[in-house]
C-alpha cells in the first residue's frame, strides 16, 4: 500500500466508478485488499464494505419483522 495523498480529482473518479453498480462493488474489493492502493482509499473502502454488510444484516432483520407482522395480521 502507499500512503500517497489523494487529489480531489481522484476521489471523484473514485466516487464515479463506485456509482457505477456491479463495477463499483468489485472495485472496493479490488482497491481494499489489493496492493499499490492508497491506504486512506484501501481503508476507505474496507469502511463501505463493512457499512454495506451491516445494512444488508438490518434490511434481513426488518424485512423479517415486517413479513413476520404481515402473516400474523392474517393478510
Amino acid at each position: 500500500m502507499s500512503d500517497s495523498t489523494m487529489s480531489v480529482k481522484d476521489w471523484l473518479i473514485t466516487m464515479i466508478i463506485t456509482a457505477i453498480p456491479i463495477v463499483g462493488f468489485v472495485m472496493l474489493f479490488v482497491w481494499s485488499f489489493g496492493s499499490g492502493t492508497p491506504t486512506v482509499k484501501a481503508n476507505w473502502a474496507k469502511a463501505v464494505l463493512i457499512f454495506y454488510a451491516i445494512m444488508i444484516v438490518l434490511y434481513f432483520i426488518f424485512g423479517a419483522a415486517l413479513l413476520g407482522g404481515i402473516l400474523a395480521s392474517g393478510y
